[in-house]
């Protein structure tokens, strides 16, 4: 009982948000609307248990009068069920589509907001969180409406036919076994048994498929990133002549897929053969038990017929657990990874790391900076620093000392260590990694990014293109391209100063951000960017001793592994 309060406290907190939502009027609508053709289909399945009654009793009597009038009686109960089914094909999954809309809006924006994106890939908390948000939630609502509308299903195809089938069953002696006892409707209590035992042995046979499933959800999501590391990397790899290497790689990602698809299937064999067993003997059970009657004339073929078809309602809706065992464990497994995926993305590392923006501020200022590594161990401490406004500064150091999770602290992206970054209120404040970030968009937007508000026109966007030695692409500003694919590391690299040029901002931070440009490109770009951008101050991190004539103020990151490092100020 814990687990199933459990399951549908984790269905509740998920799934029923939406029903509270801005689009609730249109979606209880929808819910109702197909609650509604549901109860339409039961009431149908009435009509038809009695239209059976009397059309084997007009064959049985040989009536043909009634037997033609019973088939124009099941053509328009035909019309009826093809219209409840045709309109339940169409309202049930809208409302489905609907609800994956809105899921899929909060669950990005909850992903993405504060950051929660970055903090989980740092840390990686959970796995596979575009394949959460792309198959998790479509799942969460074609599985929670097969079972809701299901379980109504069920629910009133047994009080409907439960009645009916007591009534034809009468009551049963049993005084064939010795005992002087009778059992009223005695069709209805065995078919109640019969379900209960099966939802029973149901739930032995198949309740392993809960962690199959969640486990074939990550396997089959890491060979689909493993596919997709092959595809956005296609050239570095030719270019390793590393195909044996990723083959190798990617078929050992496929043996967890086939391991557990195995096991899987394993599962699913027995359970498939345990419900195939339980339907088949199903069918013949009523027969068996009115048959006695029907051959001693106590009952009609008809009745024998309505008693038949009222067993299997009965029995078809107080099976619902064991017919639909394996959807409720793909829900389950759903429901953990959604679950999973929300608490990652709420969950904040400890830091006492805050970047403030002070109002009437000039300069950035860092005090008491203190950075360390996820596994603890200490990069920089106690650092205390001013970079004054227009200023440029250059920091350098070994590789793996800190530089660039200096600056993602600055940045108010590292979550690990404390202090405190104070930034003028209302600076505009741009960061250029070593690989920029390029948006699969128009190069106009690509290089407006990520200031959605940007004004810039085409003409200052071509100038910026221009000074940034990216001339030759002016031609496709319109154009929409993978530009990652398209360009070279050295003009994604002067694509992302163009984008700079366009921004204007007060604080430029660059992280090694021309590596890849050859020395009069770098001295080209740095030319341009402080010319254009006269007030902007500039904080870059580099090796190249070119770097130094852009820059007035040296600072140089000293750290001896495991131990805390420190920055030191260096004669220009």
């Amino acid at each position: 009982m814990k687990k199933v309060g459990s399951f549908l406290g984790d269905w509740w907190r998920i799934a029923t948000p939406y029903f509270r939502s801005e689009e609730w009027p249109i979606a209880m609508i929808l819910l109702v609307g197909a609650i509604a053709l549901t109860f339409g289909a039961v009431g149908l399945e009435v009509l038809f248990n009695e239209w059976n009654r009397r059309f084997y009793d007009s064959l049985q009597n040989k009536d043909e009068a009634g037997f033609w009038k019973e088939i124009l009686t099941f053509s328009w109960l035909a019309a009826l069920f093809i219209t409840v089914y045709v309109a339940r094909a169409v309202v049930s999954p809208y409302l489905r589509l609907r609800w994956r809309r809105w899921l899929t809006r909060r669950y990005l924006s909850h992903w993405l907001d504060d950051r929660g994106y970055y903090r989980i890939e740092l840390e990686r908390s959970v796995d596979n969180a575009d394949q959460r948000i792309a198959e998790d939630l479509r799942q969460l609502g074609e599985y929670t409406m097969v079972l809701f509308l299901g379980f109504l299903q069920a629910v009133a195809t047994l009080i409907s036919f439960i009645f009916i089938l007591w009534n034809l069953s009468g009551p049963l002696s049993l005084a064939f076994i010795g005992l002087d006892i009778v059992v009223p409707g005695y069709m209805a209590i065995a078919a109640i048994a019969y379900a209960i035992v099966g939802s029973f042995l149901a739930n032995v046979v198949g309740r392993r498929l809960i962690d199959l499933n969640f486990m074939k959800q990550r396997y089959e999501a890491n060979f689909r990133f493993g596919l997709m590391r092959v595809r956005e990397n296609a050239e570095g790899i030719a270019l390793y002549g590393g195909e044996r290497r990723e083959n190798d790689a990617l078929n050992a990602r496929f043996v967890d897929v086939f391991n557990n698809g195995w096991r899987v299937l394993f599962t699913e064999a027995q359970l498939i053969f345990y419900q195939s067993g339980y339907n088949q003997l199903a069918i013949i059970f009523p027969f068996l038990v009115t048959a006695p009657g029907f051959f001693a004339g106590a009952i009609t073929l008809g009745v024998m017929m309505q008693t038949a078809s009222a067993f299997g309602q009965v029995q078809t809706a107080l099976s619902f657990f064991v017919t639909n065992y394996t959807n409720l464990a793909e829900l389950r497994a759903v429901l953990d990874r959604l679950k999973g995926l929300h608490a990652a993305a709420d969950a904040k590392p400890a830091t006492n790391i805050t970047v403030a923006r002070q109002a009437g501020g000039i300069d950035l200022g860092i005090a008491g900076l203190d950075l360390a590594l996820p596994n603890g161990e200490r990069l920089l401490k106690g650092l205390n620093l001013t970079l004054p406004k227009g200023s440029s500064t250059l920091i350098s150091g070994a590789s793996g000392s800190g530089k660039s999770t200096l600056f993602r602290a600055l940045a108010g992206i590292w979550p690990f260590g404390s202090g405190q970054v104070q930034v003028p209120a209302g600076a505009r404040v741009l960061f250029l990694p070593q690989k920029p970030y390029i948006p699969i968009a128009t190069l106009r937007d690509a290089v407006k990014y990520p200031d959605e508000q940007s004004e810039a026109s085409d003409a200052e966007i071509v100038d910026a293109l221009g000074a940034a030695r990216l001339g030759h692409l002016v031609e496709r500003l319109g154009e929409e391209a993978h530009w990652t694919n398209v360009l070279s590391g050295g003009e994604q690299q002067r694509l992302a100063i163009a984008r700079a040029l366009v921004f204007k901002p007060d604080w430029l931070f660059l992280d090694e951000a021309t590596a890849s440009l050859d020395d009069e490109t770098e001295a080209a770009v740095y030319d341009a960017l402080k010319t254009r951008l006269p007030t902007t101050t500039l904080v870059s991190i580099g090796h190249r001793p070119s770097l130094r004539q852009w820059h007035d103020r040296r600072l140089e990151l000293q750290r001896t592994p495991g131990e805390a490092g420190r920055l030191v100020e260096v004669a220009s």
